[in-house]
């Protein structure tokens, strides 16, 4: 069994963090354990169509983001890595700076540190200066940075096809390989995506 860490903050698109959850809920091999933060909830308020009941029991195992105490702080409890979708520039800055003030930034720092995957689907645009130094400190840290882009290759149909491919993606970043996902030049015709 792979232990995912899934973390949704308060950005605008919490539906990248909830889609990340339905998608692994059908994955055998895959437990998720999961942080929310409370923005993330008021966020969802505004964007997606769940409680913030029907979106905590998309978890396998669900922590208190000010439980710095619980099992995904420790290095020592192994997991595959974590992805942060959405990633705020809070967290994003939180990261950046080892600046472990909850559970959110220290799961993500834990993960560095052991030299294990973490992905951030930083949600922000325009960008100034401070968020482009920000995302390069997290670069050199070990994290990926993964803005939700669209890849239009796909022809999406609806905004669902969209955050469904870019959440399969990020989840190949690791070894996580969904069949919704749709390749360059496997299923997308002879015509690549020209």
């Amino acid at each position: 069994m792979r232990r995912m860490i899934i973390a949704i903050t308060g950005a605008s698109g919490v539906v990248y963090g909830v889609r990340a959850l339905e998608l692994l809920k059908d994955v055998e091999d895959v437990e998720t354990h999961v942080v929310i933060s409370p923005s993330a909830f008021r966020t969802a308020m505004d964007e997606i169509d769940m409680s913030a009941d029907e979106i905590r029991k998309l978890a396998d195992v669900l922590y208190n983001i000010r439980d710095i105490g619980a099992a995904i702080s420790s290095g020592s409890f192994r997991t595959a890595g974590m992805l942060v979708a959405p990633c705020s520039v809070k967290t994003l800055s939180g990261i950046a700076n080892c600046y472990n003030d909850e559970l959110i930034v220290r799961a993500a720092d834990v993960c560095l540190k052991e030299r294990r995957r973490v992905v951030l689907l930083f949600r922000e645009t325009p960008l100034h200066a401070g968020h482009i130094a920000l995302m390069e400190q997290a670069t050199r840290n070990g994290a990926i940075i993964m803005p939700p882009v669209p890849a239009f290759y796909s022809k999406p149909k609806s905004l669902d096809e969209m955050v469904t491919q870019t959440v399969g993606r990020a989840l190949d970043l690791f070894d996580i390989h969904l069949p919704v996902v749709k390749r360059w030049k496997e299923d997308v015709g002879s015509s690549g995506g020209s």
